[in-house]
């Protein structure tokens, strides 16, 4: 049986080069809650071909920042891809939302895309559609099996880098140039 690896909620999942799974090829995943049960996170370097217009107009949602209508929407995970889930900072007061770390939180529940298409949102806000799943023991198999890097969170990847850099700004958080890993897996 495969033991529960430290709790890896608020880090960073990063896909090791020989991940060939097309969901989670070269993604960095945000880890939102990791238990013995199972982990939720979302792909946050995935960019779909939606706008936050395209997703505020399907919801009758009328937009007063233009800005806003621009922002990407990403490919969280293929978990209800049809749901979406909102990354943002600072945490603030919402319907349904989880406090993953003091200062970030995921939240699903409408009234957060209401405060944003007003300019009254979260400062930072990534929006996405669906999210990645394990069940019991799932990824800490697919940790030994060489899948997954993982790395404290920085907020910073998550909201600033572009999301093109990020697979790779992920790694260099543990001092990893990405790019130079090999797809086998050593085990003695």
């Amino acid at each position: 049986m495969i033991e529960q690896t430290d709790n890896l909620t608020n880090h960073f999942l990063i896909a090791m080069p020989g991940l060939a799974d097309p969901f989670f090829a070269k993604t960095v995943t945000y880890l939102c809650q990791h238990s013995r049960e199972g982990a939720l996170g979302i792909i946050v370097n995935r960019p779909s071909d939606l706008t936050l217009g395209d997703i505020m107009q399907q919801m009758d949602i009328d937009i007063t920042e233009t800005e806003v209508g621009r922002m990407p929407i990403y490919f969280g995970g293929p978990v209800q891809p049809e749901r979406g889930f909102v990354l943002h900072e600072p945490c603030g007061q919402w319907d349904s939302t989880l406090r993953v770390a003091p200062t970030i939180s995921l939240t699903t529940s409408r009234d957060i895309l209401e405060a944003i298409s007003v300019g009254k949102g979260p400062r930072k806000a990534l929006v996405a559609l669906g999210y990645a799943g394990w069940g019991q023991g799932q990824l800490e198999r697919e940790m030994v099996d060489n899948a997954w890097l993982s790395a404290p969170a920085d907020k910073s990847i998550l909201f600033d880098v572009a999301s093109a850099q990020r697979w790779k700004a992920a790694a260099e958080l543990m001092g990893i140039d990405i790019s130079l890993l090999t797809s086998q897996a050593g085990h003695s």
